[in-house]
C-alpha cells in the first residue's frame, strides 16, 4: 500500500507535476504543453541546463558523447571548444523561453505521497502541489555512487567524485588514482596525466573498448539490455555501460602512452594510497572516484514503487505499481534521444489516463 496523507493539506491543484528540468523534463513539458495539460515543472538547480550546468569547464561541447536536440528546436552552430555547461545551459534557457515552459527554480522536492481522491501530493520547498499524475525526470547527477573499501577513512589525501571534479589544474604535481571503468574515468585520466606527477587507473573489470562505428542496430541492442533489467524491477544500468568505450584518437594515444594502462581494483586503501592482495602498493595524494551515479528517486519512497530487486519496474515509462507515475530519463531512456522519445510516450499515456478520469483541473492552462 502506498503511504497516503489523510489530513487536509493546502495544495495547488494541477494536472501533472514534472520533477526535473533537464533533457527529459523539458521534453516532457513540451509534449504536455502541446497536449493542453495543465502542468508545473519543478527544478532544484539554480539555472537552466540540467546536470550539464555542473560539469567541469574542461568538458567542452566537442568532447561530449552527443547532444540530441530537444523536440521542436535544434541546437546549431555551437562552438565545440566552449564548455558544454555553457553551450547546453544557454540552449536549455532559450528552449524554455521559446516554448514558455516557465520552470520553477530552485525548488527541492522532498516527497511524493498519495492524497485524497486519487491525487498525488508533491511536497516541496516552495509548497505542495496536488497532481493527477507525475513525471519524474530527476536523472542521476544528485546521487553520486561512492564505493566503500577497507581503510578508506584512514587515507590522508583527498578523495573526490566525478560530481565534484574541478578540472585538471588542481591535480598539478599530484599522484592520482582514478577508480572507475567508464567514459568519465577515461576523460579524467587523459586530462590529468599531462599535469600530474603520476596517474594510476583501477577498475573492477577490464575496460571494454569499442572499435568502429556504433550504428542504430547496436544502439537498439544496448537499450534492450537496459530495458530488460528495468522490466524485471532491477536497478538500471546506464546505456553507456553496455555500449563500451569508443576508441577515439585521444583514447588510442592514451593506450599507446600507458596513461590508460589499467590495473585491477585495489583490495584496500591505506593512509598513503592503496594496496593489493599480492602486496603491491601505490602511494597517492588523491583518489578520484569516477564510479558513476544512481537514480535520484528517494522522494518517491512514500509511494513504495521499488521491487524486491531494488529497482522500479516500468512498463514503458509507467511505474507498474502506480499508473500515475512515469519515470523519464530512467534506465533505457537515460540517453538524450531516449529522454526525448520517453517524454512524448509518457504524455500520451498520461493523457489517456486522465481522459478516463473526472475533468482535469486547469486543463486549458499549459503551465502554472
Amino acid at each position: 500500500m502506498n503511504e497516503t496523507v489523510r489530513f487536509p493539506v493546502a495544495a495547488t491543484e494541477v494536472d501533472v507535476v514534472v520533477v526535473g528540468a533537464g533533457q527529459a523534463g523539458l521534453s516532457s513539458a513540451y509534449h504536455l504543453t502541446r497536449a493542453g495539460l495543465g502542468h508545473v515543472v519543478l527544478d532544484h538547480a539554480p539555472r537552466p541546463g540540467g546536470a550539464w550546468q555542473f560539469r567541469w569547464p574542461s568538458l567542452t561541447y566537442g568532447k561530449v558523447h552527443g547532444m540530441h536536440a530537444l523536440p521542436g528546436m535544434e541546437l546549431t552552430g555551437a562552438d565545440p571548444l566552449r564548455p558544454s555547461s555553457e553551450v547546453i545551459g544557454e540552449y536549455f534557457a532559450a528552449y524554455e523561453a521559446r516554448f514558455d515552459l516557465r520552470v520553477r527554480r530552485p525548488v527541492d522536492v522532498s516527497a511524493v505521497r498519495g492524497g485524497a481522491d486519487g491525487r498525488l501530493l508533491v511536497e516541496t520547498s516552495a509548497g505542495t502541489w496536488s497532481a493527477r499524475a507525475l513525471i519524474n525526470a530527476t536523472g542521476t547527477w544528485d546521487r553520486p555512487f561512492w564505493p566503500r573499501y577497507p581503510g578508506q577513512e584512514t587515507f590522508r589525501g583527498r578523495q573526490l567524485h566525478t560530481a565534484n571534479y574541478p578540472g585538471p589544474e588542481e591535480f598539478a604535481g599530484a599522484r592520482v588514482i582514478v577508480a572507475g571503468g567508464g567514459t568519465s574515468a577515461v576523460q579524467h585520466l587523459l586530462e590529468i596525466a599531462p599535469v600530474a606527477a603520476r596517474t594510476t587507473w583501477v577498475t573492477r573489470r577490464p575496460p571494454a573498448f569499442r572499435d568502429g562505428s556504433f550504428g542504430e542496430a547496436q544502439g537498439r541492442a544496448a537499450v534492450a539490455l537496459v530495458d530488460e533489467r528495468v522490466r524485471r524491477g532491477l536497478p538500471p544500468l546506464s546505456v553507456v555501460s553496455v555500449t563500451g568505450l569508443p576508441l577515439t584518437e585521444a583514447v588510442r594515444a592514451g593506450l599507446d602512452s600507458g596513461v590508460l594502462a589499467r590495473r585491477p581494483m585495489f583490495e584496500r586503501i591505506t593512509s598513503t594510497g592503496a594496496a593489493w592482495a599480492d602486496g603491491d602498493r601505490v602511494d597517492a595524494d588523491v583518489i578520484l572516484w569516477a564510479t558513476g551515479f544512481r537514480a535520484a528517486v528517494d522522494h518517491l519512497a512514500p509511494l513504495r514503487l521499488r521491487e524486491p530487486g531494488g529497482g522500479i519496474r516500468l512498463d514503458g515509462t509507467r511505474a507498474v505499481r502506480d499508473e500515475r507515475i512515469h519515470l523519464v530519463g530512467y534506465g533505457p531512456s537515460a540517453s538524450t534521444i531516449g529522454a526525448n522519445r520517453a517524454g512524448g510516450a509518457a504524455v500520451r499515456r498520461i493523457r489517456r489516463l486522465l481522459a478516463g478520469d473526472r475533468p482535469a483541473v486547469g486543463a486549458r492552462a499549459p503551465s502554472i
